[in-house]
């Protein structure tokens, strides 16, 4: 089948009735709108609920916002890091693994416990997940986030004064 082909069903499109073309023949005058009155001269607007409050008024605005400079981590417990059975956990692993995004954040949250000496790297870790890999003999890196805002290098931190 080819796009030149395609055609809608038998019966489904019929040609749209001319009307306002004179008194001689159908459709004519009034052209289907009866006598007088707003629905007969074109004066309804768009969402018009004759003189009552308009949906689209009626509605509530959206409250909040979204904001544009939110650093958006994916959360990776330490049971699923120690079912993982690894030593070295990155976030190039964890995505190898299938338990993180390609390119995901990684921030490593504590619940869960760890059985066995892991050294983890990281874009964020929580103090109680660093204090429990720590305590099983394992180290973590904690890597420098693309996103996260730096102080201004002369130490002034309002720099548009």
């Amino acid at each position: 089948m080819r796009v030149q082909d395609l055609a809608p069903a038998p019966g489904a499109v019929k040609k749209a009735k001319r009307v306002g073309r004179g008194t001689g023949g159908k459709g004519g005058k009034t052209a289907g709108r009866g006598t007088k009155g707003q629905y007969a001269r074109n004066t309804v607007a768009r969402g018009f609920e004759g003189g009552q409050m308009p949906l689209k008024q009626r509605v509530p605005k959206l409250k909040g916002f979204n904001n544009p400079f939110r650093v958006e981590y994916q959360a990776v417990n330490l049971d699923t890091i120690d079912e993982l059975g690894d030593s070295v956990v990155t976030p190039e692993s964890l995505h190898a693994k299938g338990v993180a995004h390609k390119g995901a954040l990684i921030k490593v949250l504590a619940r869960g416990e760890i059985t066995h000496k892991i050294d983890v790297t990281a874009h964020a870790v929580s103090k109680a997940a660093e204090a429990a890999i720590t305590a099983a003999g394992g180290t973590v890196t904690v890597l420098p986030s693309p996103f996260r805002v730096r102080p201004p290098a002369n130490g002034n931190q309002f720099t548009n004064r």
